[in-house]
């Protein structure tokens, strides 16, 4: 299996919870209540952001 590494910004908000994202994956954000179910949000993000790349034959 191929490794990527990516960036992930992730912001805590102000009305409580966070955001994340990745900015060389246009559109790949997501959130969550807690640190760590965020972080376990954009790593499926972000994987099925990839799985979509690859199933249309674009670069990852």
């Amino acid at each position: 299996m191929k490794e990527y590494n990516y960036t992930v910004i992730l912001e805590k908000e102000e009305d409580g919870g966070y955001h994340a994202f990745c900015p060389s994956l246009p559109g790949c954000h997501t959130q969550g209540d807690t640190y760590d179910e965020t972080m376990d949000n954009i790593k499926d993000a972000v994987k099925l952001y990839i799985e979509s790349l690859k199933a249309h034959k674009k670069p990852c």
